[in-house]
């Protein structure tokens, strides 16, 4: 019975040893944890000051280079932001050293091909490809986007090409015919390969009205006035023959507008409208 009881004693003396030795390994190993702040978008001034407070180690293993994230920030961290570590635990740290700044290239007046080889000759891509009507040949570079040599963070490069598809090598400015005459407005048009209708701001005061006229003659072979149907007709003393209508001539005075306005854009074989001061009006000889 004795030795039951030494044996029982023996046992519970060595669970409480077992049992004390694990709260204290535990105390060691647990007692002093920290958590792990978050770094991210910190500067290293402010990283270093929250890592000293939590009794850890800041370490900065990398830098990389970033699009989201400004130079001298907190890019990424190990152990994770909440993460438990023990005090003095080292935390290592991705330093953001902000957009990758790149050179663009000058491929105005390059052909496409040429222009393509370049710009990925200098690892950047090529973007959006436009076209526009221009004079020339076809597919050269007119202008760019990023304008040459700009530093971006955004490597691609768009272009915007010439074609002559659509008749670009027909196409010009439109001048100015403000302030001419008929017949210099209508040869600088037809020089340029233009229409031109006219109309006026300015009529020209409307002729008197007159009686109704006499019946529209002809003078056969025998010197006699006669009408449509041959028939011999007169006319009472002092009464003038009948005159020819009046027919509008070319128009008067300088040209006050025009459509389209100068500066657009027209195309050979276009009509355009000019607005005159007023149209002239002519009339015909009396027949004897």
């Amino acid at each position: 019975m004795k030795l039951f009881r030494l044996v029982l004693s023996t046992l519970a003396m060595l669970f409480v040893m077992f049992l004390s030795a694990a709260i204290t390994l535990r105390i060691a190993l647990h007692g002093h944890e920290v958590s792990v702040p978050n770094f991210s978008g910190m500067t290293v001034s402010e990283a270093s000051t929250a890592a000293l407070k939590a009794g850890l180690d800041l370490n900065i293993e990398n830098k990389f280079y970033s699009t989201t994230v400004p130079a001298g920030r907190m890019l990424s961290q190990a152990p994770a932001p909440g993460s438990k570590v023990r005090h003095g635990w080292q935390v290592r740290v991705t330093e953001s050293l902000g957009p990758q700044q790149v050179t663009i290239p000058d491929v105005a007046g390059q052909t496409e091909r040429e222009a393509s080889l370049n710009i990925r000759r200098d690892s950047l891509d090529l973007g959006t490809l436009a076209h526009i009507d221009a004079p020339g040949d076809p597919d050269i570079v007119l202008a760019q986007t990023p304008p040459p040599n700009a530093g971006v963070d955004q490597p691609r490069v768009s272009l915007l090409l010439s074609s002559t598809a659509s008749g670009g090598a027909n196409a010009m400015v439109m001048p100015s015919f403000l302030g001419m005459t008929y017949g210099a407005a209508n040869h600088a048009a037809a020089a340029l390969g233009l229409r031109v209708t006219f109309l006026s701001d300015t009529p020209a005061p409307a002729p008197a009205a007159a009686a109704t006229p006499p019946p529209a003659y002809t003078t056969n072979a025998a010197g006699v006035k006669v009408d449509a149907n041959g028939q011999a007709i007169s006319f009472p003393a002092g009464q003038p023959p009948p005159a020819a209508p009046v027919v509008p001539s070319s128009p008067a005075g300088p040209v006050t507008a025009q459509k389209p306005d100068s500066g657009y854009r027209v195309t050979k074989g276009d009509t355009i409208r000019l607005t005159f001061g007023h149209l002239a009006a002519a009339t015909s000889n009396s027949q004897p």
